[in-house]
């Protein structure tokens, strides 16, 4: 290890956010990318036990498609592929994530994190029946619908291991991801009448059990420079079923990778700030209860942040992630920034 790793390591200054994905959904602008898997940068090695408490807002109130973004006039006379119907035309999909992440590490060679995710979601469609007439350009038909919901998402469990070098900033990280979130919600028609299901993508939980795997690696550029690396990859292993209004279909939600490069600075005594490089591609879901015309593509986000010790094992962070590029497939709902803020604490 060399000298300046050494003392990165056991500086009170030196906590890092790391990159991990929150959530499974494939629609590719559901989730943040950007995380504080602390342990995955190779700093936080020292046995015992760490608490993680996150906080993430993401609005999804812009329409995009392909590249760019598009009017609902525009949208709602878009013809979907899969059903050669009109296209849906959202209205907004307000995010709250509160992720509790409990941390336990040997100090030599192993570590296992379990993730509590609190969602708080609400949506509302204005649904793709353009037959019913526009108003302000915008469809009326009686498949729009709102919805609200607050719950426990999917748990995760993710076991790393660092054991390969003596400086331990080279590891790779295993896991799954449980289906513990509620996917039976619905809503009422914008009909006043209907009942209609929530779309999967937007239930709490998938329904699926996925395979979690990844590779980490940190290293310094000089003394007050360093950074690290990472890739995750995220499969589900079965199909959920999920109600489809009149009968019931299969869902599975699309493979996601997530790519991280990020760099600290540490020059400063009270404040370490960070940026990174967040790169998300998701597949479309799959199945007959999916929506396979528009879900998935690939976002990268450009991710300023700051770390504030406020004891020597007690840290504040935040972030903001900026998207740079937007590739989405079909029409979706993208936000304009992803908002997150947490502390960190060690026992």
């Amino acid at each position: 290890m060399s000298p300046y790793r050494k003392t990165i390591l056991f500086s009170p200054f030196a906590f890092v956010i790391g990159a991990l994905p929150i959530q499974a959904h494939a629609c590719a602008s559901c989730g943040c990318s950007v995380n504080t898997d602390w342990g995955a940068q190779g700093v936080s090695t020292g046995k015992g036990w760490t608490l993680d408490l996150r906080y993430d807002y993401l609005n999804q109130n812009q329409l995009r498609s392909g590249h760019g973004t598009i009017a609902p006039d525009a949208a709602v006379n878009t013809t979907n592929t899969q059903t050669l119907a009109p296209a849906e035309v959202e209205q907004y999909t307000k995010n709250q994530y509160t992720t509790a992440t409990i941390d336990y590490n040997n100090g030599a060679s192993w570590a296992v994190s379990l993730l509590l995710p609190y969602i708080q979601r609400s949506h509302s469609t204005y649904g793709s029946a353009s037959d019913f007439g526009l108003t302000d350009g915008y469809p009326t038909g009686a498949n729009g619908y709102d919805s609200s919901a607050s719950g426990m998402g999917d748990i995760k469990l993710l076991g790393r291991y660092f054991g390969l070098l003596p400086s331990k900033n080279l590891g790779f990280q295993i896991g799954l991801k449980l289906a513990t979130g509620k996917k039976d919600q619905t809503a009422i028609g914008h009909d006043g009448v209907t009942l209609v299901p929530v779309d999967p993508g937007l239930q709490l939980g998938t329904g699926t059990t996925d395979l979690i795997v990844g590779a980490y690696y940190s290293d310094n550029l000089n003394a007050n420079w360093d950074y690290f690396t990472q890739a995750i990859y995220q499969t589900a292993l079965n199909h959920s079923s999920m109600n489809m209004g009149d009968a019931m279909g299969t869902y599975k939600p699309g493979d996601s990778v997530n790519l991280n490069l990020g760099v600290r600075y540490h020059g400063f005594n009270a404040v370490t700030p960070m940026a990174q490089l967040n790169v998300r591609h998701v597949s479309h879901d799959t199945g007959d209860a999916a929506d396979t015309y528009s879900t998935g593509g690939t976002l990268v986000y450009f991710t300023p942040g700051v770390i504030v010790p406020v004891s020597p094992k007690v840290s504040l962070y935040s972030n903001v992630q900026l998207p740079v590029y937007q590739d989405v497939r079909g029409i979706q709902l993208a936000p304009k920034y992803i908002f997150s803020l947490g502390v960190h604490a060690s026992f």
